[in-house]
């Protein structure tokens, strides 16, 4: 494992699948197959190879070098799925990865600091950051061109949308 490279958390272990070592994963990413493309996955922190994965319905079936039964799959219930973030897939012009822009510093357009991004929510219409400042305080906001846009590693925000 490379020291100091952020991970990406690709699924969570929901528990053990039957007696042989399997795993239900809850996925954050697209699709089961999409955890197959990567050839470094860490789960609960160890590298482990990928044998093999299945959709199930709302939930994916893995199985992983290492974890031999049913014991050692719900030892793991509860940890990450991750990747190094370098492996992730390039992004186009205007595309971003959530990660990348939790702790980017939100500026006004006078250049007066609001607070960093903590966290990106989806409910279903769009982005939202929340936003929080100096004091704790957090604020959603639309990640929407005019009230956040991303430029040059800070987020320039329209403060009249903060709480």
């Amino acid at each position: 494992m490379s020291r100091g490279e952020r991970k990406i958390a690709l699924a969570a272990i929901a528990g053990a699948h039957g007696v042989k070592g399997e795993l239900r994963l809850k996925l954050f990413s697209e699709s089961a197959e999409s955890l197959s493309h990567y050839d470094k996955l860490y789960v609960g922190g160890v590298e482990r190879r990928l044998l093999f994965i299945r959709d199930s319905g709302k939930t994916a079936v893995a199985r992983f070098h290492g974890v031999r039964d049913r014991s050692d799959a719900e030892a793991l219930r509860g940890s990450l799925v991750e990747v190094d973030r370098s492996a992730l897939p390039p992004l186009e012009q205007g595309e971003y990865y959530h990660v990348d822009l939790i702790g980017l510093a939100c500026v006004d357009s006078q250049d007066l600091e609001w607070g960093k991004v903590a966290a990106i929510e989806n409910y279903g219409a769009g982005d939202l950051l929340e936003v929080e400042d100096a004091s704790g305080k957090r604020s959603l906001i639309p990640f929407k061109p005019g009230i956040a846009d991303l430029e040059g590693g800070r987020i320039i925000l329209d403060p009249e949308f903060l709480a």
